[in-house]
């Protein structure tokens, strides 16, 4: 998910320079340093451009420990220097992210034991990615003055002024709102934000399809099956995207498979293709690309668990 520079994308190289960073910043401040402006925004170009080591991660667990640490530093930063372009898409894709790996989905988990608390997970993953939605459209407020007023009034016209450079920022904005929405059923002020979601998501597909290596096209694997007034046949759509994202990810990357199992398989019933898909993404291996290490681990706990699902989201006797 991203641009690899966020949350769970990074260099390795780039922990050294924001660890230097964040010793300068932090000199600076406990000496009164009068260059605290240029040592915050030099630590916010090394978080921004670099992202953080998490991505080759082999343990989900201690990222998840670790992630808040690094989203409530890039929060103070942006408190010093809001209009930090860089450090808003950090924070719009790491919060995301963050929301998504390790609130939605222990929420989902816990659902068939604890109704209550995984009811509360999901207001805290909504809380979570609406703050990430809130960052993205300050990234894009600065250079389209009146961005977000526009978007409500005519979504599409007001997502045609992006440019290619604004792709992750229209991406990451777009994700945290879809995301914030499908754990939002109750919500239907919420629920009719959709159509902007839509018009994001299309204007960065028709400005850079392959951007991430086919994040787009992942995210509508899923989104196809409910877009409204659109042509042809939605499990068609959604499998062209399938395709798609496969060949930009090199079939390296367990989330379209996850997507398209979650999405099309159940909705059409298809067991078999269902735990097909799930056991292809359990395959990848981790550590074939050390950089989707943390992302495929991430997506390949979901499909272990919609593997365990099986018997509640199929009806038909057909199993695998």
């Amino acid at each position: 998910m991203g641009d690899g520079k966020s949350i769970i994308d990074g260099e390795p190289s780039a922990g050294i320079v924001r660890s230097l960073g964040l010793s300068l910043l932090l000199g600076c401040l406990t000496a009164g340093c009068t260059s605290r402006k240029m040592a915050v925004n030099k630590l916010g170009d090394a978080l921004a451009s670099g992202g953080t080591t998490f991505a080759s991660d082999e343990d989900p667990e201690l990222v998840k420990a670790a992630a808040p640490f690094s989203l409530k530093l890039m929060e103070n930063l942006l408190a010093e220097s809001p209009k930090h372009k860089g450090l808003l898409f950090a924070t719009a894709s790491g919060f995301t992210q963050y929301a998504y790996a390790f609130v939605q989905q222990d929420a989902d988990e816990l659902e068939d034991k604890n109704l209550a608390a995984a009811a509360e997970l999901r207001t805290r993953a909504r809380k979570l990615y609406l703050r990430a939605r809130d960052y993205g459209l300050r990234g894009l407020e600065l250079k389209h003055r009146g961005f977000e007023k526009r978007l409500r009034e005519d979504a599409k016209a007001a997502a045609r002024a992006g440019k290619s450079d604004d792709v992750p920022l229209l991406y990451w904005t777009g994700v945290s709102w879809a995301a914030a929405i499908s754990v939002s059923k109750d919500n239907p002020d919420l629920i009719g934000d959709l159509p902007i979601v839509e018009a994001l998501m299309d204007r960065a597909l028709e400005l850079n399809e392959s951007f991430d290596h086919g994040a787009i096209h992942s995210f509508l694997v899923s989104y196809e099956m409910s877009r409204p007034g659109a042509e042809g046949k939605p499990e068609q759509r959604s499998r062209k995207h399938f395709q798609r994202a496969m060949e930009l990810c090199d079939g390296q990357q367990a989330g379209p498979l996850v997507a398209l199992a979650e999405a099309v398989s159940v909705k059409s019933q298809n067991a078999r293709e269902f735990s097909d898909l799930l056991n292809r993404a359990l395959t990848i291996n981790p550590n074939a690309r050390p950089e989707w290490r943390l992302v495929n681990l991430v997506m390949q706990r979901r499909a272990r668990w919609l593997l365990s699902r099986i018997d509640d989201l199929f009806l038909t006797p057909d199993k695998p």
